[in-house]
């Protein structure tokens, strides 16, 4: 990828690859969590220069996954980081953290926060106990959960189609 923005030439590939052009989001986990939130709020600022046709596509995602994110918020604030500039035009977002991770959940809540104040579609999951890292592995614990809460959400927002081709 390119500079921080990945989107265009995703999409300028997305017929050879198989991807609804229209449908391609980004996921990170602890420190990526950071960098999906930073994608979906930076989209409008280029850090390159445009070199051929795919840098002309849209570097917003159509959604961003954050799992457990870290660096959301300024430290010892509840306040986001002035690299997290949420606005209306920030895609959809889904977060999922644990109450007893050693990384706040003040990083999913006060961007969660953030999205709702201005209308953006978002969705929170807390779970009691998962500590930081849980990623997609079964644990047997909640927070294991996640993957099919975020596919559901998918469904919801249209990303994902619903079973019987919707």
């Amino acid at each position: 990828m390119r500079g921080r923005c990945g989107s265009p030439l995703v999409r300028s590939k997305a017929a050879d690859w198989g991807v609804d052009p229209k449908r391609i989001g980004v996921l990170g986990f602890s420190a990526g969590g950071h960098l999906a939130a930073w994608t979906a709020t930076s989209f409008d600022k280029r850090t390159y220069d445009q070199i051929d046709q795919s840098d002309q596509a849209s570097c917003r995602p159509d959604f961003a996954v954050m799992i457990y994110p870290g660096m959301v918020v300024k430290r010892d604030t509840t306040e986001l980081s002035p690299t997290i500039r949420v606005t209306p035009q920030t895609p959809p977002c889904f977060f999922a953290h644990a109450g007893d991770d050693r990384v706040s959940l003040e990083n999913s809540v006060m961007m969660y926060l953030a999205l709702k104040r201005v209308g953006v579609p978002a969705e929170l999951h807390i779970y009691a106990s998962g500590g930081h890292g849980f990623g997609m592995r079964p644990t047997g614990k909640p927070a294991a959960t996640w993957p099919q809460r975020c596919a559901d959400w998918l469904r919801d927002i249209g990303i994902v189609k619903a079973e019987g081709g919707r």
